[in-house]
Order: structure tokens, then sequence, then C-alpha cells
């Protein structure tokens, strides 16, 4: 994974250091660096990566469940509902169409409201519609909890949706520009 190799530069280096919400997480060992991510980056895989014998309810709330935590059940209840998929709860992914599944998997990196959010074509298999709709609950999201949120596209709609925009070619930036 990318962020891994990010945090890891430090080892590396041996110098710098890597805030995030004034946690210096460059510092933490494997143990608590693991913690980090599930508690504090929502991660949308283009491939919705959901547990396939798990129910819809189960896959979102894994990530809690992981910890021996609570659910914040007003959370999850908004995030089913803004995503449409009350209905669905009982279901296992398999089941789903590649939308719903879609939309579990985002309901799945929110559940923690997590600081940062790293969205791989988090809309690739929705339609337009429904695309706005992730978009519109994104910013919210956004609004709501402070989260930064880094969507990877190639739909030209969905980045003109954003406060800023990074164009990168080869791996390389080509161009950084503020829209908000």
């Amino acid at each position: 994974m990318e962020i891994l190799k990010v945090m890891n530069l430090k080892k590396i280096y041996g110098e710098g250091e890597i805030k995030v919400d004034n946690t210096d997480i460059s510092n933490l060992d494997e143990n608590h660096l693991a913690l980090y991510r599930r508690r504090q980056l929502g991660v949308i895989y283009q491939f919705f990566n959901l547990i396939s014998n798990l129910s819809v309810e189960n896959n979102i709330k894994l990530p809690v469940l992981m910890d021996d935590k609570n659910v914040d059940q007003e959370h999850f209840d908004d995030l089913i509902k803004n995503l449409g998929i009350e209905s669905k709860l009982k279901v296992f992914p398999d089941k789903l169409s590649g939308g719903q599944q879609q939309r579990v998997a985002i309901a799945k990196s929110l559940i923690y409201k997590p600081s940062i959010i790293l969205a791989d074509e988090p809309t690739g298999n929705l339609d337009k519609q429904n695309a706005r709709d992730i978009i519109e609950i994104f910013r919210l999201s956004n609004l709501k909890y402070n989260q930064t949120i880094i969507i990877v596209t190639h739909n030209e709609e969905v980045a003109l949706s954003a406060d800023r925009i990074v164009r990168m070619e080869d791996g390389l930036i080509i161009s950084d520009e503020v829209i908000r």
C-alpha cells in the first residue's frame, strides 16, 4: 500500500515527520500504525473489497467491531440512508449490483469518521445521478467532520466538484489549482 511506503520514509532517511491532526504518525510502530490506518484513514477501493461471507451491515460495521467498540448508531443510520442501502443490510455482497457494492464500501470507509478519505474512482460504477449523490455525501462529510478527501478519478465532472485539483501525468504533477 502506498500509504505505508510514505510512512516509512523516516526510517529510510532518518529525519522528518509526518503529522496528521497533530499526531506524528512517522513515529508509530507497526501495531499503532495499523490502528491509526483503520481508525483515521477511510479507503475506498475501485473494486469494493467487501467480505463475501458478511452481510452488508457487518461489512460496514467491521472496522469499529474489530476494535471492540460500539457503533455510533445515529451515524450508521445516516450513512445507510444517505447512500440508499437501508433495505440491503441483511444481504450479502454477491447479491448486490456493482453500484450497491460501491455504496457499501463507501459506508464502510466513513463509519469511523476518519480524518482522511482516500477514494480510487469512487463513482466509477455508478450512473450520473448516483455519482452526483456520492460526491454530495463526500462534501457533507467533509463539512460535518472536517475530513480531507482525496479522490483519484478520470471523470472530469467528479474532479470539478473538488476544491482543489492536482493533475498528474506519468507520475508527475503537471498542475495544481484551487477551484473554490
